[in-house]
């Protein structure tokens, strides 16, 4: 029986442009890191969510190293675009080419054995008070991307199925009201959600437990040593 993972934030360069321990001494090596957890961990029958933040590739060209780190690795994988998947342009471009093993989510839904997946990017709430009015806009189209994932499950799957929602951004912080995400996430049916973004200080921000009927799951990378985390 297929096992469900999630990973988010990869930060990969395969090219060794972005060396990621600028950021830290616990981001040295962390592809090495993660790839050896993951190839421990994850059996080919298993599937792993990664919220975006993927690759620093500029453009799509440009990822296919990172791509092919991603491919190699064990299980079946479900890509999502992060504010700095800047290679991700058009959807039907990305896959085409991904690897094999590898779908990208975006206006659409998957269903696993066990499991729906739902989600979209998110992105900074027009309520936080550092959003911009671009981010407002930013955010409503996310909305509306999480929105047609949901009416894609619907149509295609019905509800007879746990799930899963993916997200890059939280759709929740501690310190600030739960934004407009959760009412699409608990009107879509949706009772588990990861999501990513958070990094270092930063972590403290994140909602996770059981909150307002969903389970909420920090999986960025530096939140989880770098492995892959199996959901229940």
């Amino acid at each position: 029986m297929e096992r469900l993972f999630a990973l988010a934030d990869l930060h990969l360069s395969t090219s060794g442009d972005k060396p990621m321990h600028i950021f830290g001494e616990h981001w040295r090596d962390h592809a090495d890191r993660m790839a050896a957890a993951w190839d421990e961990r994850v059996g080919d029958e298993d599937v792993v969510l990664l919220p975006g933040d993927l690759s620093w590739a500029r453009k799509l060209d440009e990822a296919r190293g990172d791509l092919d780190w991603i491919g190699a690795r064990p299980g079946r994988k479900l890509l999502l675009k992060g504010n700095h998947d800047t290679w991700w342009s058009s959807v039907n471009k990305v896959r085409a080419a991904l690897p094999e093993g590898c779908d990208a989510l975006q206006n659409n839904a998957f269903e696993l054995e066990r499991f729906v997946v739902v989600g979209a990017r998110g992105w900074t709430a027009p309520e936080d008070p550092i959003a911009t009015e671009d981010d407002g806009k930013l955010h409503m189209r996310e909305l509306e991307r999480l929105r047609l994932s949901i009416l894609d499950a619907d149509r295609r799957f019905g509800r007879d199925k746990p799930r899963v929602a993916m997200l890059h951004f939280p759709p929740w912080l501690l310190d600030q009201a739960p934004t407009r995400v959760i009412g699409l996430l608990q009107n879509g049916g949706v009772s588990l959600c990861v999501y990513g973004h958070l990094h270092g200080d930063d972590h403290r921000h994140a909602v996770t437990g059981v909150r307002d009927g969903i389970d909420f799951r920090l999986v960025a990378a530096d939140a989880v040593d770098f492995a892959p985390v199996e959901l229940p």
